[in-house]
């Protein structure tokens, strides 16, 4: 082993940790939550907050926590209310040799970096997702808790997952797929950016993996928990779909791609009507339904719905 090899061993492995913030007091919880968790042997820590607001509202939360993290933390102002200037602002900040994102809304289990790092020794992923446990309230709907609908894993395709999130990732920042990769502006406020950027990076031969064990917890605010967020959620995340098929396909290829798209909504409606007896599998169903006309609508090129505003973000 040369004495070059020798010294690349013992450098320290830089992991910045990147939390997006608009006016979320929640983020005090993400930040605790954050300097309680294992530190995998022989990595560095650093935290980067990007604060999405037009005011640097997040700077006093900020500062107040300093003394109880055990980390250095970079605090970026980068405004405003455009989600996908807030993640590329903590790419174009981060200086390590990987990047993890969690939402200022959710907070880390214990060993949450270190199982998200594990998987990247173990796969030599370039992203690896964990899953996001949701945490209801005793007023949410019995079918919605019953059937978990707010939690996050990804979708495997063909045995490999295709597209991501950024609720709960790793980035190898050297792997070519991603060096250089940044979300797309026009994006920032509709949603979808992350699937656009995951899915491009998959294209460019980029692979994802999946720790398990890496979990973190999200509570559902009642302005969540509802069926019209759900479907608002839902139509918005096919409309995404819809579009990158669109790029991805021939002039051609278009109306197969409608008719398969409508075809499916429409049997995923007539599945919910067969269900009504079951809440949960009628109200999947229907959901599905609401998914693949978002397809359809994607397919056509309507403009997507926002997701990104001042109604929504300002929920804690």
């Amino acid at each position: 082993m040369t004495a070059a090899t020798n010294e690349t061993s013992r450098r320290p492995m830089r992991i910045d940790i990147a939390v997006c913030t608009f006016r979320r007091p929640a983020l005090v919880e993400t930040l605790r939550s954050l300097a309680e968790i294992t530190v995998p042997a022989n990595a560095v820590i650093r935290i980067i907050v990007a604060d999405n607001d037009i005011e640097p509202s997040a700077r006093p939360h900020v500062e107040a926590l300093r003394p109880e993290i055990p980390f250095d933390v970079t605090y970026v102002h980068c405004p405003a209310s455009n989600i996908s200037l807030a993640r590329n602002a903590c790419l174009d900040n981060s200086a390590g040799d990987f990047l993890a994102f969690i939402d200022d809304d959710e907070t880390a289990s214990k060993e949450w970096l270190a199982a998200l790092l594990e998987a990247a020794r173990t796969t030599g992923a370039d992203a690896v997702l964990g899953p996001v446990r949701a945490a209801y309230e005793t007023s949410a709907p019995a079918w919605m808790r019953r059937g978990d609908f707010h939690s996050t894993r990804p979708v495997w395709v063909g045995g490999e997952i295709r597209t991501g999130y950024t609720c709960n990732v790793l980035l190898k920042l050297g792997a070519p797929a991603v060096t250089g990769r940044r979300f797309r502006l026009a994006l920032g406020k509709s949603g979808g950016e992350d699937t656009d950027f995951f899915a491009a990076m998959h294209e460019a031969g980029g692979t994802i993996a999946f720790a398990s064990e890496a979990w973190i917890h999200e509570p559902v605010p009642e302005n969540r928990a509802s069926l019209s967020w759900l479907s608002k959620r839902r139509f918005r995340s096919g409309q995404t779909h819809g579009r990158l098929l669109a790029e991805k396909s021939t002039r051609s290829r278009q109306p197969w791609n409608l008719v398969v798209a409508s075809a499916k909504s429409a049997y995923c409606a007539l599945a919910a009507v067969l269900c009504l007896p079951s809440p949960v599998h009628r109200h999947r169903f229907a959901l599905r339904a609401i998914m693949h006309a978002g397809v359809v609508s994607g397919l056509l090129g309507h403009e997507e719905l926002q997701q990104y505003g001042a109604t929504e973000v300002t929920s804690p």
